[in-house]
Formats: C-alpha cells, sequence, structure tokens
C-alpha cells in the first residue's frame, strides 16, 4: 500500500510551502530519511526526507506549486509492493498540481474562483488598490489582474488559470483577509485548464510562476525564473529576461534586477548588512519606472500608512531616549588588520568589525542585565539569556537572525555564529525559531555613511545599539603624565535607543560606558 508523503509544517506560523525542486523520479528507489524533494516558505528552504524505503511512485505536485501544509504531494510504494516499472516511469509525467491552493479554488465546473494570498507568514489581509482587468476580458495563466497592499509589500496578483474574467466580488479600496475568493475565472480554458496553479509568489520567499531555467543558463524557447511583475516591466521595456542576471533563489529574476539591468546593467547585491525591521520597517524599493513629479500628489499606500501606524505606536508604547557615544576603534582596527588573514587562513572565517563590537555588547549587557530585560504588564522580566538580533538586508526585505545564548560562546564562535545567519538568511536557510526570541539587537546603519542614527526599539526588547560608520578624525589625547597631544584616530559612533519606563539614563550611560571601555582597551583573545 503507498504511502502518502505531505507538505510538511516547518513552524507554527507556516501554513504552506512551495516544492523548489524534485530529487527523486517516480520508479527511483529511495532509503527512509533520503531527500525527496525541496520545499521553500516565508521561513526556511530545507531538503525533505522519504518516511519510508521504497520506490517513489506518483508525483502529485509540479516543481513551482505553492500548496498548504499537510497536502499529499507523492506517494513511495513500500520496499517489496507493487511499482510502477523504471521504464515506464521514465516516459511518463508528474500527474499535474492540484488546483486547491492558497491562490485560487475550483468553485464549480462554471469557474474558479480567485482569492486574497496570503504573501507572508504574518499577513492575515490585504487590500485591493487596482483591478487591471474588467468582467468579460480574457486572461492567462499567470497574467495581472489586480494589485493588492498589505503591511509588507504591494504586489500584482497573476491569474491561476487562463479563461474569462466573469464576477469580480471585491471591489477597489477594499481590505478583506486572506483566502476571501475576490473574483471568479470562467469559460472553457478556466474550467479545464491542466497546468499547475501556483501562488502568487511573496517577496519573502520568491516562488517561481512555472520551472524553468535560472536566467543565466536560460536557452532558446525556456523562460528565466521570475514574477509577473518582472515578465510585465520586461514586456513594456523591449528587455531579454534571459540577458538579465538573476539574484534571487535558484537565479531567480527580481524587480530589482530588472530595473537594475535597465539602469545600466548593474546587477543588485544579494545582500549586506542594514537596519532591522524595527527601525526600517521595510527596504527601500527599487527605483521606479517613473518617479512623481513636483507638486504631485500621491496617495499613502496601505503598506505605507500600517508602518507609519506601528511606527507611532512603537514609540508611544517606549517612551524612546537616546545616548550616542564615540568610542576610539584604533586599537580594534590595528588588531584586525595585523591578524585579519591569519584569522581566516587559520578559522576559515573571515574577521570584521562585527564580532569586536557584538563582544563587547554582550560583555556590557552582563554588568547590565536591566538592558537585557523586558517589561511584561507590571513586571521586569531579567532574560536569562543573551540572544542578539543581527540585522541582514535581503533582495526581497529585511531579516533579523537571533544569535541564541551569546553569553556562552567565545570570541570565536560569535564570528562563526553571524557568518552562518548571515549566510543561510540570504540563502533563505534559516529556520523559524532562529528569527524570534531575540532580547537585544544590533543595526549597522554605518554602512551607508552616517555617522550615527536614533533606531525605534524592536518591541517587545528594551534597548537596541545602532552602529555608526568608522572614520579617521582628529581626537586629543592626554599621556600619563597629562600632557595632550591631536592624532588621528579612528573613531566610531555608537548609539543606544533605551526603554525609559525601565532603563534610567545613569543604567543607560553605565552600559555605555563598559561598553565603550571594554573596546578601546581590547586585551580578548580573539582565537
Amino acid at each position: 500500500m503507498p504511502t502518502d508523503v505531505v507538505m510538511p509544517q516547518m513552524g507554527e506560523s507556516i501554513t504552506e510551502g512551495t516544492i523548489t525542486k524534485w530529487l527523486k523520479k517516480p520508479g527511483d528507489t529511495v532509503q527512509r530519511d533520503e531527500p525527496l524533494f525541496e520545499i521553500s516558505t516565508d521561513k526556511v528552504d530545507a531538503e525533505i526526507p522519504s518516511p519510508i524505503a521504497g520506490v517513489l511512485g506518483e508525483i502529485k505536485v509540479q516543481e513551482g506549486t505553492t500548496v498548504g501544509i499537510n497536502t499529499v504531494v507523492c506517494t513511495v510504494e513500500e520496499s517489496g509492493s507493487a511499482a510502477p516499472a523504471a521504464s515506464s516511469a521514465k516516459e511518463s509525467t508528474p500527474a499535474p498540481a492540484p488546483t486547491a491552493t492558497p491562490a485560487a479554488t475550483p468553485a464549480s465546473t462554471a469557474g474558479i474562483d480567485v482569492v486574497m494570498p496570503q504573501m507572508g507568514e504574518s499577513i492575515t489581509e490585504g487590500t485591493i488598490t487596482k483591478w487591471l482587468k474588467k468582467v468579460g476580458d480574457t486572461v492567462q495563466r499567470d497574467e495581472p489582474i489586480f494589485e493588492i497592499s498589505t503591511d509588507k509589500v504591494d504586489a500584482e496578483i497573476p491569474s491561476p488559470v487562463a479563461g474569462t474574467l466573469t464576477e469580480i466580488k471585491v471591489q477597489e479600496g477594499t481590505t478583506v483577509t486572506i483566502n476571501t475568493v475576490v473574483a471568479v475565472i470562467g469559460g472553457a480554458a478556466g474550467a479545464s485548464a491542466p497546468a499547475p496553479v501556483a501562488a502568487a509568489p511573496a517577496p519573502s520567499t520568491p516562488v517561481p510562476a512555472a520551472p524553468a531555467a535560472p536566467a543565466a543558463s536560460a536557452t532558446a524557447g525556456e523562460v528565466p525564473r521570475s514574477s509577473p511583475l518582472v515578465r510585465k516591466i520586461a514586456t513594456e521595456n523591449n528587455v531579454d529576461l534571459a540577458q538579465v542576471p538573476g539574484t534571487g533563489a535558484s537565479g531567480r529574476i527580481t524587480k530589482a534586477d530588472i530595473t537594475a539591468h535597465m539602469e545600466g546593467g548593474v546587477t543588485v547585491p544579494a545582500a549586506a548588512p542594514a537596519t532591522p525591521a524595527a527601525s526600517t520597517p521595510a527596504s527601500a524599493p527599487a527605483a521606479p519606472a517613473s518617479l512623481p513629479l513636483p507638486g504631485d500628489v500621491v496617495p499613502m499606500t496601505k503598506m505605507r500608512s500600517i508602518i507609519a501606524k506601528r511606527m507611532v505606536e512603537s514609540k508611544a508604547t517606549s517612551p524612546h531616549v537616546h545616548t550616542v557615544f564615540k568610542v576610539d576603534m584604533t586599537r580594534i582596527v590595528k588588531l584586525r588588520e595585523k591578524e585579519k588573514n591569519k584569522y581566516e587562513q587559520r578559522n576559515g572565517v573571515k574577521l570584521t568589525y562585527m564580532p569586536f563590537i557584538t563582544r563587547a555588547a554582550i560583555q556590557a549587557l552582563r554588568k547590565h542585565p536591566i538592558v537585557n530585560g523586558v517589561i511584561q504588564g507590571e513586571n521586569i522580566v531579567y532574560n536569562k539569556n543573551i540572544n542578539i538580533g543581527i540585522a541582514v538586508a535581503l533582495d526581497w526585505g529585511l531579516i533579523v537572525p537571533v544569535i541564541k545564548q551569546t553569553e556562552e560562546r567565545s570570541f570565536l564562535g560569535i564570528t562563526r555564529a553571524i557568518v552562518d545567519v548571515a549566510d543561510r538568511a540570504r540563502n533563505r536557510k534559516l529556520a523559524p525559531d532562529e528569527v524570534a526570541g531575540g532580547t537585544f539587537t544590533l543595526t549597522n546603519s554605518g554602512i551607508f555613511g552616517e555617522q550615527f542614527g536614533t533606531p525605534i526599539i524592536a518591541q517587545p526588547q528594551s534597548a537596541i545599539l545602532g552602529i555608526g560608520g568608522l572614520n579617521k578624525e582628529p581626537l586629543v589625547l592626554t599621556d600619563k603624565e597629562g600632557n595632550d597631544s591631536i592624532a588621528i584616530r579612528h573613531v566610531q559612533r555608537f548609539t543606544l535607543g533605551f526603554d525609559h519606563r525601565i532603563i534610567d539614563g545613569a543604567d543607560a550611560g553605565k552600559f555605555m560606558t563598559d561598553f565603550k571601555n571594554y573596546l578601546e582597551n581590547w586585551s580578548e583573545d580573539i582565537g
């Protein structure tokens, strides 16, 4: 008897996943716990193992299709059971994917229901901002039919099937919860199209509309991985997508990629350190094809209006105070310059400034646990562990992976952890619990050239440390005899934003003084 293999739940908040690649084909022998297929969710990419040893039977969901958790995606025949012959399996094609996905569900033989998609694990509703088609219009599969706005993203939503738009159930400007039926696509094509239905791609989890070769290796007749919005931009601007390098997952072409290509062929970096979602709720959008002209009045998007509301709520929740300390980083700079090559050869990891800063913050948090605390009702909870969130910017947004129990790690352990979580964040390999549970956040806005910033606290934490730019400046130095001199030093400014409900100015000052002294008088073995 065949065993069903289902789309697993990769975290309590995960409701769906996308099959990005089949690692086996029908008729292949598989061992128990041997990977069968790869999936992508909002939080993590993973290989899913076979629950039993046997032969892969029927593939029910094709690559590139998004389905809800517990959906049967294939079957495995136990060893010794009847299974399709390898020769016939090679000649067969995978069964079409089920049409019951978050993007559309078959309502009846009269048409296909199109629903409000979930554009991220924390998204519960969306607003239809514009209908791109009207009732009676013919639509092709993957052709954009309406635009939506959520608190995380604005996006064009493609048609799940080819057919005719027969009914619009939700009007422009209306906000509805996810999975609400917003339209119906009918007609012969809509009722009988065998192609798999893919959910609208979410920026936090890029999902290919259909299996295709990456842009870098696209051949004649193949369409590079991209979203309907990217394909629309390409059509309107006469751009050959095969010539656009893709920086998304599996070479997927993002909106930023095609925009950069049109502006001069510059490849968009995959990621760079940036401020966390708490201080910058959404990454800066790629430059639009046309900017508003002076004097234009442009309505605020729903996403922007919700961001504004949340920032006001954050400031209202925590009475923010900021203190800025100037730190002489010359000792650290010289140590890093001296050791960086040997360090990388010895440990297999690059030596950056972040582990020094992180380590100094950990030591200061040990001495001043109130800065690592949190308010719960009328109580102050002193967290047992120091869990540091370090922001990473991605081409589809921002994520703040958390390094847990940093107080138990050495300098080398911190260095490796920072590199590890950053790399896995860029490759969408983080587990759900690796982006939660932070007790203190580091936000590196100095990479953009600013002296210092005044970041907003990441709720429910009580403090956030802003990292300013590292520059050479003249400083007055006093020797042991009290003689003053002016020298060129490497200087960096750090800002502590703190919740004045539980952290007094004296506490913040003592924390920052110890943080500063640890860096200026560095004596720790870096490993």
